[in-house]
């Protein structure tokens, strides 16, 4: 059976309160985004289960499915542990809803916060998966997002302390 979770670490030189605040805030997702996909956000940062934003897409980057192009989509937060963890679905027009999850995992650790940035199709509904079209976004552009995340909480991103 193929994988159906990607999982990336990477160590950030930064307290993991200041990188949690990127990750909730809807910006933050569009200012760390490796993919060109994240155009923009609205709404506010998020702070338990169930909040929510809304982020305006452009699926012309991935050159995929370009007929697609402008639309927007509703990040529902599915796991949210402050300073800890932090996940969350995506809700559109689409239907079924796909069901894939994105998160980060933090971990204290002596140079500042091992990152783990996950990528979890598992649980997606079965006219996805019969699709074949998963993973959406490689390993490679989970890792330049990391490095991306590492880079504005090095350059102190709003309201956050690296």
């Amino acid at each position: 059976m193929p994988a159906e979770r990607i999982e990336v670490q990477r160590t950030i030189a930064a307290e993991p309160a200041a990188i949690f605040k990127v990750l909730c805030d809807p910006q933050g997702h569009v200012a760390i985004d490796s993919s060109g996909m994240l155009m923009d956000a609205a709404g506010e940062p998020v702070a338990a289960v169930g909040d929510s934003f809304v982020v305006h897409m452009d699926r012309e980057a991935l050159n995929d499915y370009p007929e697609l192009g402008r639309y927007d989509v509703t990040v529902s937060i599915c796991r949210f542990v402050p300073d800890r963890e932090i996940a969350w679905t995506i809700l559109g027009q689409i239907r079924p809803q796909i069901g894939h999850v994105y998160g980060y995992v933090l971990e204290p650790v002596a140079d500042g916060t091992l990152v783990t940035s996950y990528y979890d199709w598992s649980s997606i509904d079965a006219a996805w998966k019969e699709a074949g079209i998963f993973p959406v976004i490689p390993e490679s552009a989970l890792r330049a997002t990391l490095g991306i995340l590492a880079r504005t909480v090095a350059r102190g991103y709003p309201g956050s302390a690296a």
